[in-house]
């Protein structure tokens, strides 16, 4: 077992914005009457984590006013692996057992699909990842024993061949999506409003 206490928190949230558009940072754009880069931030707040870090960019969101300890990654175009890096860094150097990776362009994900993830997990070598039925994705959850391979990713290199090997917590679609285009936050807020409708996946 891994335990909540044990883990550290990384809240990406540095993206570009770059399918977007030109508007500073999507994280700052409202959804349900507060950023979308906070919903994800205020769910969390409910699990006892050992930390909580927002690694940010160019987005305008206060995370210290909500509890996490915020690391800025100045050179957001090298890609994500940059914001794994300096989390995981942080993490180590407080102890860790584990860290909880999250994305903040997703606002749907619940406190309960995060427990799940970690009643999954097993030990330091876990890699517990969340999954539509189809596809993996964040949040994902990394024992110790994988902070040095999380350490040596570049640019937009994920952990994608370690999840695939890793066990998978299957949860609905639209908890998962996340917003890289205004047409999806629209169809987001369509969601919301007209829940028997059903998110729509983009070709692979």
């Amino acid at each position: 077992m891994i335990a909540v206490e044990r883990t550290v928190l990384l809240l990406l949230a540095a993206g570009r914005s770059a399918r977007y558009g030109d508007v500073g940072s999507k994280l700052d754009e409202d959804f349900l009457g507060r950023p979308l880069g906070l919903h994800v931030a205020v769910t969390l707040q409910a699990l006892p984590f050992l930390d909580r870090l927002a690694i940010t960019g160019r987005c305008g969101i206060d995370y210290a006013a909500h509890g996490y300890r915020v690391l800025r990654n100045e050179a957001p175009e090298d890609g994500i692996a940059g914001s794994i890096v300096l989390g995981v860094a942080a993490a180590r150097a407080c102890g860790a057992d584990a860290v909880l990776l999250a994305l903040a362009d997703m606002p749907r994900v619940t406190a309960a699909h995060i427990h799940r993830l970690f009643d999954a997990a097993r030990g330091p070598d876990a890699v517990v990842a969340s999954s539509d039925g189809v596809d993996t994705s964040p949040p994902a959850l990394f024992g110790s024993d994988r902070f040095d391979f999380l350490l040596s990713l570049t640019g937009d290199e994920g952990a994608r061949d370690l999840v695939r090997a890793g066990r998978h917590v299957v949860t609905t679609p639209a908890e998962l999506i996340d917003v890289d285009t205004a047409e999806e936050l629209a169809e987001l807020r369509a969601l919301v409003t007209a829940p028997e409708r059903t998110i729509t996946r983009p070709a692979s």
